[in-house]
Parts: structure tokens; C-alpha cells; sequence
């Protein structure tokens, strides 16, 4: 009898933990208010489009692979142009496309995994699907967040303007690549991806929490999944902001065997392109 009870007020403690826990997520938790009127949105684009970057130029020429920048920069304007105090800068678009477009002419492969930590508003996942679109591949993008994907909120960006949205009706006019290729799972990944079954990641972009901890929990999901020259993308590869990130990656590279690809346009912004060695 009392094993029951017991496992009973278990089960209810789980349930309003989990439910206190998810509550945060669903209450529009990137801001309450729509934070701008569409032409300061507009105005922050016009800036952050229009900005140089040589070495992600660069780039791209070394691997002579690079996005439809018109149709990049619309995808940018409604999922990376918000109202923060530091600039705007949403190239890791540009680099993960290059670098997955790369990876499958380098490996011809019928299909292809790939996976991501910290959806957000969905920018990174929709690059990396056109990649796979461009280079007529199939695959699957299986991406994680806390924040749920059908669940109206204000996304601090400029659709905010319109009435809340889903993160689903904020990416509508990209549903061919979304049916195609993106899978949206949520939950803490601490948690959820250890219950992902699929024997081989292909490519992964790593960036969700900042953490030292959390992205080595994270990268240690996917270590027996990866086989030579199989590919990690890090972002914020930044010792100024994220020396706990810097340090997780270093140790993954040295003791994991991984090249490291450093590619660093600022002291705000650095990224890294590990290879499987």
C-alpha cells in the first residue's frame, strides 16, 4: 500500500514541477510587449544587411559555396533583427550554410542528420534546410528549445507588429523546406537528447545554453554518433563573453580529435567548424 501512495505523490510532484518548469516557456517569454514599431525594425535591418564581413567572404570562397543573400537577409529580418543593445550580426547563416553545403559535396550521401541545440525563431535550421534544398538532398534537421513551436507569443522581432504568433506562423512562407526537412522538438536537452535514437549525426550546430557544462553534456549525445570527417559547428567561440563555451570546445577538439576551424570577426563574435578527424 505504501510503496503506491509513495509513488502516487512522486508522480504528482513530477507533473507540478514539470508543469511550474514549462509555465515560464509559454508566457511569452522573450518579452511581454512589442518592443518597436516596424521601421525601427526595418531601419536595424537596413544596418545589419549591409554590413561587411571579408573573412566570412572569404569563406565561402575557400569552399565556393555561398546563400542567396536576398533571400537570407528576408529570412534574417523576420527571425534575427530584434531590439537588443549590441549590434546585429546573424552571419553564422551564412557559415553553416557553407559549411553543410561543403559537407555534402565532400559526402554524397543518399540522406542526411543533422542536429541543432537552441531553435529559437528557427533562423539557423531554415539555413541549413537550404542547403540541403539547393544541393537536391534529403535529410533530417532534428532542432531543440525550450520554446514551444505552436504557442502565440510576441518573438521580439518584427512581426511583432502584426499580433502575436507561433513560431510556426512566423516561418509559414517557409514550409516547403520545413515539411521537407525540419523536425521541431522541445524540451531541455539535458533531458531530450539522450531519448534521440538516430545512429548517426552527419553535422551538428551546438548553441544553446552558454555554458561550459551544458554544451559538453550536450556534444557528449552526439561523440558516438559522429565518424571521420563528420562535422560540429560551435557559436560564440568568444574568450571575452563565453569563456566557459571556449573552454568546452577546446576540450572537445583535443580530447574527441576534432580540427578546429577558428573563424573570429570580432571580439563580440567568433565561431568554430570542428571536423572529425
Amino acid at each position: 500500500m505504501y510503496p503506491r501512495i509513495l509513488q502516487k505523490i512522486d508522480n504528482f510532484i513530477v507533473k507540478t514541477v514539470n508543469k511550474y518548469a514549462n509555465f515560464r516557456w509559454y508566457n511569452s517569454p522573450l518579452t511581454k510587449k512589442i518592443l518597436a514599431n516596424k521601421e525601427e525594425y526595418l531601419q536595424i535591418w537596413e544596418t545589419a544587411k549591409n554590413k561587411k564581413y571579408l573573412l566570412i567572404d572569404d569563406f565561402e570562397k575557400k569552399y565556393n559555396e555561398q546563400i542567396n543573400f536576398e533571400w537570407y537577409n528576408k529570412l534574417a529580418l523576420h527571425t534575427q533583427v530584434v531590439i537588443k543593445k549590441s549590434d546585429i550580426v546573424y552571419v553564422h547563416g551564412r557559415l553553416l550554410y557553407t559549411s553543410l553545403a561543403n559537407y555534402i559535396k565532400t559526402n554524397n550521401l543518399h540522406s542526411y542528420n543533422v542536429l541543432e541545440t537552441g531553435t529559437a525563431r528557427g533562423f539557423s535550421a531554415i539555413c541549413m534546410a537550404k542547403a540541403l534544398q539547393d544541393n537536391n538532398k534529403e535529410g533530417k534537421i532534428i532542432t531543440f528549445d525550450v520554446l514551444p513551436h505552436n504557442i502565440k507569443m510576441y518573438w521580439n522581432c518584427i512581426d511583432d507588429n502584426q499580433q502575436k504568433k507561433t513560431r510556426a506562423e512566423l516561418l509559414v512562407k517557409y514550409n516547403d523546406l520545413i515539411e521537407r526537412y525540419i523536425i521541431f522538438y522541445q524540451g531541455n536537452t539535458k533531458i531530450e537528447l539522450p531519448k534521440i535514437q538516430t545512429p548517426r549525426i552527419h553535422f551538428a550546430f551546438l548553441d544553446s545554453a552558454h555554458e561550459y557544462y551544458y554544451l559538453i553534456s550536450e556534444f557528449l549525445n552526439i561523440a558516438d554518433k559522429q565518424i571521420k570527417g563528420d562535422i560540429v559547428f560551435f557559436d560564440d567561440y568568444t574568450p571575452t563573453k563565453f569563456p566557459g563555451v571556449v573552454r568546452a570546445i577546446d576540450e572537445i577538439c583535443r580530447k574527441y580529435n576534432y580540427s578546429k576551424e577558428i573563424i573570429t570577426i570580432s571580439n563580440e563574435r567568433g565561431y568554430v567548424v570542428a571536423k572529425k578527424l
